[in-house]
């Protein structure tokens, strides 16, 4: 064993992991130490951290070696499971959905809240975290476990909601001078109001889209007593009044009746049936991170001129037309360079043999590609969204699909919901998307970057101990481009992906397997795990998976922050919340923005102590950067700090606290602490 590990030692420091997976440390670690430097008087022992390796091994001389990449492949020295990526698809995408709440919605609102004057809701932030990481044991997140541990996640996802919902709506009420309590007692008073936050560190408009509701009636709650129910009018035409004063015309995308219900500390809560209308509207220019309030006021026409319309099986606005193929796929034509695209999205479904950790074909797999009839039907015709709907069914009629493709009038992205209700078993359901770029990589949105990876070409027969998986793990886009001809695909969160050597972009929507582990899979002989059977792991039901899809170029790919502004902008578009028990509001003039070419945002947050906001970014490409973070009203000190936010370095202010610079090395991440 010492002669393999000095083998591979970069220096004379060697860290040697005590304890491992499923099992524990040794029970005393002073003693195993002690016997160990009784068999080896050569070389000395002791019992370290991590951090004190990492110290020990930067004074070695010369320095070792730069090891790079992702450290992803291990096939013929250890097994690397790389299936996992694609197992319990629908609980990943949950998990996902949960982390961008508490990421871009409620740790921003609750650094700004705390800002203001607002009450200090870290501790629930804490609560919600903790309880989210409960879910990220790597067998856990990975879905590489019994079902069990799947329905304790599932329980924990619901605490996670439930969290960040109430740190979300406390510090939206904080922001803009709601109280529900003080608006009970002045009934009379109560104006409905559209709070529009913009949660990108950058100024936005455009369309936005929201939900209201309308009054109809009370639900009387309690035994009867003589009460009668208010009555109200419901949903009739309406605008939206703008902060300064003109009428915001909407278009509206969906009405139907719903139950609502108004909480009070001090009062009884209000149940109501009201019409719940969503509407799209041209919001007005907001700040980054910025607020606006609107109100109702009397319908205008929208013009017809505004910008996206449907024609036959056709989306078409100034910069793209999608189109619905007879295969329930997209062609998509890009206005600004004449670039097409055909048969995105096509669903194909083939057979999986294998387990939770990985993907196998059946012997004489045949895999299926959707070939229609499809039934389309127009659900909004512009002139702000516009929108068709497809159903199709596969394998015999087990896997149901409804399909939605939407297109804003001011935006390149066609917005995709695929909603799948599952009934077969033992399969691998897939949307391919061609892009006719051979020879390239596809570049993968990572945590704080991107990672280009070419096709996988490895031959099972050169890999005994486990076939190389083609698949590769993504967050939030992946996207391949040459010259001005270039495809992204973005999603909310994790994905799972193929790039094939033909161009070809393959997107796993759900693997469904039985088992945990299997010991008879050509492509990974031997147990991965202990075999439990995992039905739950055949994901039955429905399920919904969102993404878009938009033509880009190679330096909107190259250029660091395109694709996360475009990301941005679908998955966390200009958001509103409707008070319909408003009462003079005030909302806080806020405004932080992020400046500098390739920078991203990573995190607004409160600061672990006091009351400072930390505001985190990366330098998404290889070069230096110079930028700088802009606010409204000031700050009054700045200071660079680590991730963990010490080790302090103070920053200049300029322009009275309204600017603090920096610049970014090549990749970096920038944490700054600002009070």
């Amino acid at each position: 064993m010492r002669a393999a590990l000095v083998q591979r030692a970069a220096g004379p420091h060697i860290p040697v992991f005590v304890g491992a997976d499923h099992h524990a440390a040794h029970p005393d670690l002073p003693r195993l130490r002690d016997l160990l430097a009784e068999l080896e008087s050569a070389s000395s022992f002791r019992v370290s951290r991590l951090d004190e390796f990492f110290q020990a091994a930067e004074t070695v001389k010369p320095a070792p070696p730069v090891l790079a990449g992702e450290l992803r492949w291990s096939y013929r020295y250890a097994w690397t499971l790389q299936g996992v990526h694609g197992t319990r698809a629908p609980l990943k995408r949950r998990n996902a959905e949960l982390e961008l709440w508490l990421e871009r919605f409620a740790e921003p609102l609750a650094a700004l809240a705390r800002r203001r004057g607002g009450r200090d809701r870290r501790a629930l932030l804490e609560l919600a975290w903790r309880t989210l990481v409960q879910c990220h044991f790597h067998d856990a997140l990975a879905g590489c476990s019994s079902d069990a541990v799947a329905h304790a996640v599932e329980a924990r996802f619901l605490e996670v909601e439930a969290l960040a919902r109430q740190v979300v709506q406390g510090s939206l009420w904080d922001l803009v001078g709601h109280d529900p309590d003080h608006a009970r007692e002045r009934a009379a008073e109560q104006r409905p109001t559209l709070v529009l936050w913009n949660p990108a560190a950058r100024p936005r408009g455009g369309v936005a889209v929201a939900d209201v509701t309308l009054f109809r009636r009370d639900v009387i709650v309690g035994a009867p007593s003589g009460r009668k129910p208010r009555q109200g009018e419901g949903y009739r035409p309406f605008a939206l009044r703008a902060p300064d004063g003109h009428a915001v015309p909407v278009q509206v995308l969906d009405r139907r009746p719903d139950l609502e219900r108004l909480d009070a500390t001090r009062h009884y809560p209000h149940q109501d049936e009201v019409d719940r209308v969503r509407i799209a509207f041209r919001a007005p220019p907001m700040s980054g991170l910025g607020l606006a309030t609107l109100g109702l006021a009397p319908a205008e026409r929208l013009s017809p001129h505004e910008g996206v319309e449907v024609r036959g099986r056709s989306l078409v606005n100034r910069f793209v037309e999608a189109t619905l193929e007879p295969s329930g796929a997209l062609a998509l034509r890009d206005r600004r360079t004449g670039e097409r695209f055909f048969d995105l999205l096509r669903l194909e479904d083939g057979g999986d043999a294998g387990d939770t950790y990985t993907y196998c074909p059946p012997a004489r797999d045949r895999v299926v590609r959707a070939g229609g009839p499809i039934k389309v039907r127009r659900l909004a015709a512009g002139p702000l969204v516009a929108a068709l709907e497809a159903r199709q069914a596969l394998r015999g009629g087990r896997v149901g699909v409804r399909f939605v493709a939407m297109l804003h009038a001011d935006s390149p992205a066609v917005r995709c919901v695929l909603e799948i209700d599952n009934r077969a078993t033992h399969h691998r359901l897939r949307a391919r998307l061609p892009t006719g770029l051979k020879g390239r990589a596809a570049v993968a949105g990572a945590a704080f970057g991107t990672v280009a990876r070419p096709p996988v070409l490895a031959r099972s027969a050169d890999y005994p101990l486990e076939t190389p998986a083609r698949t590769a793990p993504a967050q939030r886009f992946v996207a391949a481009a040459e010259g001005r001809r270039g495809l992204a695909l973005l999603a909310p969160g994790f994905f799972e992906y193929e790039w094939t050597p033909a161009g070809d972009l393959v997107l796993t929507l759900l693997r469904a397997v039985g088992e945990l582990s299997r010991g008879d899979l050509p492509t990974r002989p031997g147990h991965a795990g202990w075999p439990t059977p995992t039905p739950l792991a055949q994901c039955p039901g429905p399920c919904r998976v969102e993404l878009a899809v938009a033509p880009v170029s190679q330096a909107d790919v190259e250029e660091g922050d395109v694709l996360a502004a475009l990301w941005e902008d679908v998955f966390l578009p200009l958001r509103g919340f409707w008070l319909r028990d408003a009462v003079a509001l005030t909302p806080a003039p806020l405004e932080v923005a992020l400046e500098g070419t390739g920078l991203v945002v990573s995190s607004v947050k409160p600061a672990q102590a006091g009351s400072p906001v930390v505001l985190r970014c990366y330098n998404a490409t290889s070069r230096k950067v110079a930028g700088a973070w802009r606010f409204g009203d000031g700050v009054k000190s700045a200071h660079r700090v680590r991730a963990d936010e010490r080790e302090s370095l103070a920053l200049v202010l300029e322009g009275r606290g309204q600017r603090v610079r920096f610049v970014a090395g090549p990749h970096e991440i920038v944490t700054i602490l600002v009070t």
